[in-house]
């Protein structure tokens, strides 16, 4: 993975983006990866076990493979005809397959628990963006995250 390295200022509430005016520098800036997913942030800093981020990382792929993205433009990706595919499955019923395990996924971590799954494991949303939207209160976020994760791990049978 290529790092993409920027300065954000450090406020109360975290690294943000500044447009520095008139030559002023920042009270103090913090380096940013913006190549770095919510989750691999957590998982970095010992807020995830391996187990939890194991959970994420299997719902994204499932999430991507499964090309639950919303598309702009119809694809244009080359056609391929032949292939030997995993277990003998073609690529629409890999993707279908991908689809059914996410579906299942979601719905093991309960009602309630899909939108933080969704905004920062899938959209790859910051913590305390997705609180914020969602209209949590600060730092609730994480708790919630990892009971939803604890779910999905069981899902996918995760040690």
């Amino acid at each position: 993975m290529k790092r993409q390295l920027v300065e954000r200022e450090l406020t109360s509430e975290g690294p943000r983006r500044t447009a520095l005016s008139g030559g002023r520098r920042p009270s103090r800036t913090v380096t940013v990866n913006l190549a770095e997913s919510p989750l691999a942030w957590l998982h970095a800093r010992g807020h995830l076990s391996d187990r939890l981020f194991d959970a994420g990382e299997a719902l994204r792929r499932d999430y991507e493979r499964g090309a639950l993205a919303p598309n702009v433009t119809m694809r244009w990706d080359p056609v391929r005809v032949k292939s030997t595919g995993e277990r003998g499955l073609s690529p629409s019923e890999r993707q279908i397959a991908a689809r059914q395990r996410f579906d299942g996924a979601v719905k093991a971590a309960g009602k309630g628990l899909e939108d933080i799954l969704w905004r920062v494991v899938c959209a790859g949303e910051a913590l305390p963006e997705a609180e914020k939207t969602l209209g949590w209160p600060a730092r609730s976020g994480k708790l919630v995250l990892r009971i939803a994760l604890e779910r999905v791990a069981d899902y996918y049978r995760i040690p």
